[in-house]
């Protein structure tokens, strides 16, 4: 047993990190613009503006993925570049960019996953209120419903909203993403209903308009949690910890159910709503049926995870990490076990097929001496992460992805180096 025969590798990017191109051919600014330009926001005042060139370089790096060998890209549409305002008046030019990318993917052989939102809002939508005016739903809907008319057909699968943790968390809550904001519990809490809200709307409009079959899911991201040990009690101690809420109220958006929960069960987690009962927004069973739209799959963001035991009350106790644990190049632990046992869980709670929508490592590259990037921490890392995921389908985990069979995927970031750098790098297996 293990992956499927037809398990499909794929890569994934993010609209801002990559494109470029930002004040160019009618291309609106995101409220990532903005914030790159705000003194003291970004380390050595670094922006988007040019990234990897990727709106001028697409069919380059489609050449270089298909050199790769990859069967599928997961890229996200930058909101902004289409909808210049957020809605009313079509940037075509914006339009004929995704539109030569997917055409530019499908002669290479890659399948094209289209991500609606991956934290770039429209600025001008910002100055309005953003996520916390509620016609944020009808913005995004009518977003997805552009995206469904230009795209569908040729885009079989589409994920509307990418880790609302992160842009809700760390933008409007601690501020240290963009837009640099600090609300209120109270706040972010409306706005985490107005994005799941405009998630369904998003779903609605998917199918409406796309005039065919489309697959449709989301990509929402948490820390995971492992058991140290195969023993039941430490199992379900795991279990419990991914599935509950933080303690600590500037950290709440930092859990899985409170995001998905309402998605697939139609209600948000007991606990939650026990605790924030005196700052809940008024919520209606109309907006729950519309953030219960059915879905297709489920994607999650997994990095890493830390491992719990059971306390002799049954309560989850933390497992020290031990000195010289390994780290990636941005500091984060590596821990493989992170792949096996978080898809186990969300699969065994919420019975969807599971995409890993980002898994990857950040590195110190070096050029050898014969002109190579060998790259082993990297190869060593996906190779422990991926034979945990193979577990997780061997536990029963139903990790698929591509095309009516729903084949496994398995997604990374790329870390990119300069071009000139990027194309001596081989990897095994890697076609000249």
């Amino acid at each position: 047993m293990g992956f499927r025969e037809d398990f499909v590798w794929g890569a994934a990017t993010s609209a801002y990190q990559i494109e470029g191109a930002a004040f160019e051919d009618g291309r609106g600014e995101s409220v990532w613009d903005a914030f790159c330009r705000e003194p003291g926001r970004v380390l050595n005042g670094e922006n988007g503006d040019l990234a990897c060139d990727h709106y001028h370089r697409m069919r380059e790096d489609v050449q270089l993925m298909k050199q790769l060998g990859l069967s599928a890209y997961r890229f996200s549409v930058s909101w902004s570049r289409i909808l210049p305002e957020g809605y009313g008046k079509v940037n075509e030019q914006g339009i004929r960019f995704y539109s030569d990318l997917i055409d530019a993917l499908l002669e290479a052989g890659i399948e094209p996953y289209l991500t609606l939102f991956h934290w770039d809002l429209p600025l001008a939508l910002a100055r309005q209120g953003g996520w916390l005016n509620p016609e944020c739903v009808r913005w995004f809907g009518d977003y997805a419903g552009l995206a469904a008319e230009r795209f569908a057909g040729r885009v079989k699968h589409f994920f509307t909203i990418n880790e609302p943790q992160c842009f809700i968390g760390l933008g409007y809550q601690s501020g240290v993403h963009s837009p640099g904001e600090r609300h209120s519990v109270r706040d972010t809490l409306l706005m985490a209903h107005h994005v799941l809200m405009a998630h369904g709307r998003a779903v609605q409009m998917l199918r409406e308009k796309a005039g065919c079959p489309v697959l449709v899911g989301l990509a929402p991201t948490c820390g995971a949690v492992y058991p140290a040990s195969e023993s039941a009690e430490d199992i379900e101690a795991a279990r419990n910890t991914y599935f509950s809420i933080p303690e600590e109220d500037e950290r709440w958006t930092w859990n899985v159910p409170w995001w998905s929960d309402p998605v697939f069960f139609g209600h948000y987690p007991e606990e939650g709503m026990r605790r924030f009962y005196s700052v809940m927004p008024e919520i209606c069973e109309e907006d729950m049926r519309l953030i219960a739209e059915p879905v297709d799959f489920y994607g999650q963001n997994i990095y890493n995870g830390w491992c719990v035991k059971a306390g002799e009350d049954g309560r989850a106790v933390p497992v020290e990490r031990y000195t010289g644990f390994p780290r990636t190049a941005t500091g984060w632990p590596v821990t493989p076990e992170a792949l096996r046992w978080a898809p186990r869980f969300l699969f065994e709670r919420y019975k969807k097929p599971i995409y890993i929508t980002e898994n990857g490592i950040a590195c110190n590259d070096v050029i050898s001496l014969d002109g190579a990037v060998h790259d082993p921490q990297r190869i060593d890392f996906t190779a422990r992460y991926l034979r945990e995921l193979r577990r997780a389908a061997e536990d029963g985990a139903d990790i698929r992805g591509m095309r009516a069979s729903h084949s496994g995927s398995v997604w990374c970031i790329p870390i990119f180096v300069t071009r000139q750098e990027y194309r001596r790098i081989r990897l095994p297996g890697m076609r000249k």
